[in-house]
């Protein structure tokens, strides 16, 4: 995630999911210890505009296949700040799926502005069944 501007109310979180089973998974919500709430998020050009909205029925992570959330993409959106991650800081982030269940991943935070997301999360997280 970006270390959220001062004053901000919310921040988004990024990742790369992998899933190595035989099955379809879905990421259908999320939670942190320094936001009130979550909601998995997708950005899309509509009428020449980027919009944001929540992903409805949670976001799909295919048999055998990896889902990206990024910046301009799937996101995680943390809602109503209870603190602000500083840049340099790992927050727990835990990840719930629809077959796997709750799995809390580290994440990092990078700078205000950050053109990429710090990579901890992303490229080592897999999920599994019973995980």
């Amino acid at each position: 995630m970006r270390q959220p501007p001062p004053g901000a109310e919310v921040a988004g979180g990024y990742a790369t999911i992998t899933n190595p089973t035989d099955a379809a998974d879905r990421l259908i919500g999320a939670s942190a210890p320094f936001a009130k709430s979550t909601e998995i998020h997708e950005m899309s050009m509509v009428d020449g505009m980027m919009r944001m909205q929540p992903v409805a029925g949670g976001l799909e992570i295919p048999a055998g296949g990896t889902v990206e959330l990024a910046p301009g993409g799937y996101h995680v959106m943390f809602l109503e700040l209870l603190d602000q991650p500083q840049a340099g800081d790992t927050v727990d982030v835990t990840l719930e799926f629809e077959h796997s269940g709750s799995i809390t991943v580290p994440m990092s935070v990078a700078p205000i502005g950050a053109q990429k997301p710090a990579m901890d999360m992303g490229s080592g997280h897999h999920m599994g069944h019973g995980q």
